[in-house]
């Protein structure tokens, strides 16, 4: 124990004889930790999230255009809409055998970001959601709030607000048909904690009465039902998408294909197009990684470099320890202390760094599209980076503590 106390002393008084070399040393190799730290726990989380909103959805049936942006915008609702479908040709599809259960989405207007969205209570079945204040929806603009929505917005039960056309706040405001909270959810950890729930008639109410005025002033000023009677003839009224699931796993291998091939509408698995997703945004994520794991090696190959001319330095030192009667083992380990060290010193700097990246990127995504990630979280993998940077940094100290180790004694101090 002692033999290994005065290893790490000397260690650490020959790292400190140069400062500016230790210090670059440990910025370089702690730059590459906290990088792959970063982006582990932004993609980690985001993968989770991802997994936790798409679980019960097997297919998505919506207006025909890219897969990927129906898939975004009615499942993760970061996206706009491809557009509406009719539901009577929906209910076509919908009726088939193969569909368990079929669950309408209308979108279009949002409040503060936050998506409103007109669909029924089986919705929540889907993310396990309860509520956890009021009620749900009962009556057209009667709304029921997510956990975040009521944290971030500060909405009250009982609490009127106007919804607004699109995502942005600087949307068109549908003032004249403002929507009431009556309950507020439980949090899920899913994309129901981020929207406004409503019924279809809601929706389909506010945008009929957003195309004509007056007819918006009467359905205002009229009872429940001669509300939802003065939206659309039912032949004529729209959703946005469905989300579909399989009354059996062999419906995926051929009702996707038959929605695409015989009618207006597209088909979009999400766990298909989450895929795709994650596999464009894995290229610029592959190419950080590599990046930073450069810097490490760069560190390490610093670490070997700065070892090796302590040891030409310090030779004669080295062996002067060896005749007062330090052992080879001894010499050899104060070399490879000087590389865990340095290692030691980088991964805590690295992953202090990582996490405070993580958070900052985390904030910067909140802010775009209300999707909670931080950096306050540990990641199993973050045990991998640092045994990567530890291993380099000792690896670094092993051939130079070799040559300590060989160096006879004579010979050194006859050229000293």
């Amino acid at each position: 124990m002692n033999a290994i106390t005065t290893a790490f002393s000397l260690a650490y008084a020959y790292l400190r004889e140069r400062p500016l070399a230790t210090l670059l040393n440990v910025i370089l190799l702690s730059l590459g930790v906290g990088t792959i730290i970063a982006l582990i726990l932004i993609l980690t989380q985001a993968e989770d999230r991802m997994e936790r909103d798409v679980a019960g959805v097997d297919l998505v049936i919506g207006a025909k255009g890219s897969p990927l942006q129906l898939i975004l915008s009615t499942v993760f609702h970061v996206d706009i809409p491809t557009g509406n479908i009719p539901m009577a040709e929906a209910q076509t599809i919908i009726s088939l055998p193969q569909v368990r259960r079929a669950i309408p989405l209308a979108l279009g207007d949002s409040y503060k970001t936050f998506r409103i969205i007109g669909t029924e209570a089986q919705y929540l079945d889907l993310y396990d959601a309860k509520i956890a204040s009021g009620k749900m929806w009962e009556k057209p603009l009667e709304a029921s709030i997510g956990a975040e929505v009521a944290k971030l917005t500060r909405l009250k039960i009982g609490d009127k607000f106007a919804g607004a056309h699109g995502l942005s706040e600087s949307g068109e405001a549908h003032a004249d048909h403002p929507y009431q909270v009556v309950g507020i959810l439980a949090p899920t950890g899913t994309v129901m904690d981020r929207l406004v729930l409503t019924s279809l008639d809601s929706i389909w109410l506010v945008h009929a009465h957003a195309e004509a005025d007056a007819k918006a002033e009467n359905a205002r000023k009229a009872e429940t039902a001669e509300r939802t009677e003065s939206a659309e003839p039912e032949q004529d009224k729209e959703v946005t998408a469905y989300l579909i699931q399989y009354a059996t796993p062999l419906a995926a291998a051929s009702f996707p294909r038959m929605v695409n091939a015989s009618s207006s509408m597209q088909a979009a698995a999400p766990a298909m197009e989450t895929a795709r997703l994650f596999s464009l945004i894995g290229v610029g994520v592959t190419t950080l990684k590599v990046f930073a794991a450069i810097m490490m090696l760069c560190a390490a190959l610093g670490i070997f470099i700065g070892l090796m001319n302590t040891l030409n330095d310090r030779q004669a030192d080295l062996a002067l320890l060896r005749v007062l009667g330090a052992t080879r083992g001894m010499v050899c380990l104060t070399i490879v202390a000087q590389g865990f060290a340095l290692g030691l010193a980088a991964v805590i700097l690295g992953v202090f760094l990582g996490h405070i990246g993580g958070e900052w990127m985390g904030q910067a995504i909140a802010k775009t599209h209300r999707i909670p990630l931080t950096g306050w979280v540990w990641v199993g993998e973050e045990w991998l980076v640092i045994g990567a940077a530890m291993a380099l940094s000792v690896l670094a100290a092993l051939f130079p503590a070799w040559r300590a180790y060989r160096d006879a004694v004579p010979e050194v101090l006859s050229r000293a």
